[in-house]
């Protein structure tokens, strides 16, 4: 019997951009990443362990629905028909309806009700829930949205996530941490107003923090936020790449 516990759990990262070879010279320099080319139209990303995410041009689909260039994450389901059944019955949307990937497995794009993308994947082989994440790993995801206990309570039914702490920010509002398979793999927080809509922010675990912040200004990408420190006795900044895809880092 295959192995479910990936359920709940963030598997794969996908970057849709408008300028492919210089947003890939980007990130293996920000991250230390490999490029692993898979065909024509997709290259993936791998660190020390093994490809973590891929990258491709911007669809015109998604062009068309005013998507600009973003990190797309994907996360897994042992089920992906009955998830997306179950989704639409939340009020999540479909935006890319369910597909088999040779080779790969079932593949879908959705949003939650507040309007955040989101993939949805139920690989060919099963597999196991990731472990800590480890440098050059996505290590964090973060989700700003509209209401956080409403989304909250989407999430957790859809996906099994259970409650971590919750963290008062002062006028920011609360933040609130949650859990797939026993380890804390994001948090939830009210969307700042200078932000146009919900959406996810993915952080990539580095090395070295301020070189990969130097390396990320030198290539034309922007700081929007931080360094700044985080529990543990680690820091995180916020960023943009030079074609516009959001992502952040986080280092010790």
């Amino acid at each position: 019997m295959s192995d479910k516990s990936f359920g709940g759990n963030f598997l794969w990262y996908d970057l849709g951009t408008t300028d492919l070879e210089a947003a890939q010279a980007f990130y293996t320099a920000v991250t230390g990443w490999n490029l692993v080319p898979h065909n024509d139209q997709y290259t993936m990303f791998a660190n020390a362990q093994g490809p973590i995410g891929g990258s491709m041009v911007l669809s015109d689909d998604a062009k068309a629905m005013g998507a600009p260039p973003h990190w797309l994450a994907y996360i897994g389901t042992p089920d992906l028909d009955a998830t997306v059944e179950k989704l639409q019955g939340l009020g999540g949307k479909v935006y890319v309806p369910a597909f088999d990937m040779p080779n790969v497995g079932r593949i879908a794009v959705a949003a939650d009700p507040f309007g955040a993308a989101f993939g949805l994947f139920q690989p060919a082989e099963g597999g196991q829930a990731p472990g800590e994440a480890k440098v050059g790993d996505f290590s964090w995801n973060e989700l700003m949205t509209d209401n956080v206990d409403t989304v909250w309570g989407f999430y957790q039914n859809l996906f099994g996530w259970t409650p971590g702490e919750a963290m008062d920010m002062g006028e920011m509002g609360v933040y609130f941490l949650f859990e797939a398979s026993g380890i804390s793999r994001g948090g939830i927080m009210k969307r700042p107003p200078e932000m146009p809509v919900s959406a996810w922010l993915h952080y990539i675990r580095v090395e070295d923090l301020d070189a990969a912040l130097a390396t990320t200004t030198k290539l034309g990408g922007t700081i929007m936020n931080g360094p700044m420190a985080v529990p543990g006795g680690e820091r995180v900044a916020q960023c943009m790449d030079p074609q516009g895809a959001a992502f952040a880092l986080h280092g010790v």
